[in-house]
């Protein structure tokens, strides 16, 4: 394990790229730079670092909305739950094909990353931030030696922190520049915001008291989203989507509670007789009259209070027009105020909007619908597409833990790198679930397919082989018929030899003469067997005796999907 830049490397250092003239990809939203010979490597902060920070700042303004935040809140209790024994989720290794002692040497470290994450207390915590921000860096310090792993996981604010993929060396064929090395790090910056005033950023110079710090990969745990803008290239969180619908449903609040302000009141309207008068002492006279009557004693909603106050809400003010002479005189009528105060169909639909932009059912924005514990055929499609958005997003925030694993793999050397790359994707993560639509599903699916072996049961060996039958109706993988029909010859061994020791137990009982049946006596007479000892007239002959095994065998339900 070599130590280069700052932190640590498992012997990773500039990659050798494949001979390709398309550039590097930027799926997991890293920025692409060149080398700057001698003044250093420039990063544009004007651009993409800039433009993320903003990002992540806009999602943590819109988790303090109402909506939003129960909307997370919902996501976060449906993905990370507790089971009975205080667990939020295990390991599975079933699929990996390895040792029995490597998988509980894996296991042990699996334990111990959720024991450094504290996971069993702060795993929604840590989901919730994570899914706010689309994405999260840790810090691994290893402990003095570091053949003994990790003793630390700490929290990077991702306002500060950026990987980065350096292009070292390029050969141009053509017009087309071809990329031949690339180094990978992560850059942290002593501050979130833009220190200097230039369209680029200075990485490495070291006179600049700005500069950065470049971090080597294998110390930095890094999981985003997974969504990348295709305009920009940049990560984008799971809030991404409710922007505009969330502005939307702010405007029209807002709108909606300035109309009810302006139109509630009733206004009045005063026509002031100012007969032959010229202009300017008709005015005159109108703000005489204004001053008189108006009511100064306003109510102050901010302290509750009620004082006297000249200033008043224009929408609130009443109207004083002059009139002529020759008119009806002075004359006072009262305007009604607003008619469908009390409509919210505006509102309701931008609701619905930002709950499908974070993918909430909308059947929960509705108070009147309760929790439905019926057959899983009467779900409705909204939530069965809930119930595979949080799969979808378990998935993903699981290879979270499956970094500080390898971590914890190649620094105890238990696997190599290219060993642990190969079982990576066969690694399964059981997390806790309270789902009562997922147990339903499972056991009608079970059902089902019991009652269609039921049917089928009849023809095997006839138009169907008990091959196809495991195969198309039971769903059972070739491993899994390996497993299965090694369990059976096992049980039934089992049962052999207790059938046996029964037997045997039996005849070591009282009355026993040492002698099996049917054979010679010591007076020369046969020993009756249990078929054949006399019985008294009338009675009839007792049938053998059957011994059966009392054991109960425990089966794996999920082994015959």
């Amino acid at each position: 394990m070599a130590f280069e830049l700052f932190g640590f490397s498992f012997g990773r250092k500039k990659t050798e790229e494949p001979l390709t003239p398309f550039p590097p990809d930027q799926d997991d939203g890293s920025t692409i730079i060149e080398a700057g010979g001698l003044q250093g490597v420039y990063v544009d902060l004007d651009g993409t670092v800039r433009n993320d920070i903003d990002l992540i700042r806009k999602y943590r303004e819109m988790a303090l909305h109402a909506e939003v935040e129960i909307a997370i809140d919902d996501i976060v209790n449906e993905s990370i739950t507790e089971d009975g024994s205080g667990k939020f989720v295990d390991i599975n290794l079933d699929l990996t094909r390895l040792s029995s002692q490597v998988r509980r040497k894996i296991t042990e470290e699996f334990n111990k990353v959720l024991y450094l994450l504290n996971f069993n207390t702060e795993g929604p915590d840590i989901f919730r931030k994570w899914y706010i921000d689309g994405r999260l860096y840790y810090h691994i310090i290893l402990e003095d030696n570091p053949k003994q792993g990790a003793k630390e996981y700490r929290l990077i604010d991702p306002l500060r922190i950026k990987k980065i993929k350096e292009i070292r060396e390029k050969e141009k064929v053509g017009n087309v520049e071809i990329v031949k090395k690339t180094e990978e790090y992560y850059l942290y910056l002593p501050t979130d915001k833009n220190p200097i005033q230039k369209s680029t950023y200075l990485v490495n110079y070291p006179d600049s008291p700005n500069s950065g710090i470049k971090i080597a990969p294998d110390s930095i745990n890094y999981v985003q989203s997974g969504m990348i803008e295709a305009r920009t290239n940049r990560v984008i969180g799971y809030l991404h989507k409710a922007i505009k619908p969330l502005n939307q449903l702010r405007m029209v609040e807002d709108a909606t509670v300035i109309y009810r302000w302006s139109r509630a009141p009733e206004r009045r309207i005063f026509y002031i007789d100012v007969g032959s008068l010229p202009k300017v002492k008709a005015e005159q006279y109108i703000r005489d009259i204004m001053n008189r009557y108006r009511n100064k004693v306003v109510y102050d909603a901010a302290t509750g209070e009620i004082r006297d106050d000249r200033r008043h809400m224009s929408m609130l003010e009443d109207f004083w027009l002059p009139r002529r002479e020759g008119g009806r005189g002075t004359q006072i009528e009262t305007l009604p105020g607003g008619q469908n105060l009390g409509e919210m169909e505006d509102v309701l639909y931008f609701q619905k909007a930002l709950l499908r932009s974070l993918n909430i059912p909308i059947t929960r924005l509705e108070s009147n619908n309760g929790f439905n514990m019926g057959r899983s055929s009467e779900i409705n499609r909204d939530e069965l597409k809930y119930a595979k958005f949080i799969k979808k997003v378990r998935n993903k925030f699981s290879e979270l833990i499956t970094n500080f694993l390898k971590t914890q793999i190649l620094a105890k050397q238990i696997l190599s790198e290219e060993e642990f790359e190969e079982i990576r994707q066969y690694i399964r993560y059981n997390w806790s679930t309270d789902s009562y639509f997922a147990e339903s599903k499972d056991s009608e699916i079970m059902l089902d397919r019991m009652r269609v072996l039921r049917e089928v049961s009849d023809y095997s060996g006839k138009f169907f082989s008990d091959y196809w039958i495991r195969k198309n109706i039971l769903r059972q993988t070739d491993e899994e018929i390996e497993e299965i029909d090694m369990q059976i010859e096992e049980e039934k061994q089992l049962e052999m030899e207790e059938l046996q020791q029964g037997q045997e137990d039996q005849m070591g009982g009282a009355g026993f003469t040492g002698q099996m049946p049917g054979q010679v006596a010591g007076d020369g007479s046969a020993i009756p067997t249990p078929s054949e000892e006399p019985t008294a007239a009338g009675e009839e002959t007792p049938e053998p005796t059957k011994f059966l095994s009392n054991k109960t065998i425990n089966y794996d339900a999920s082994s015959l999907l």
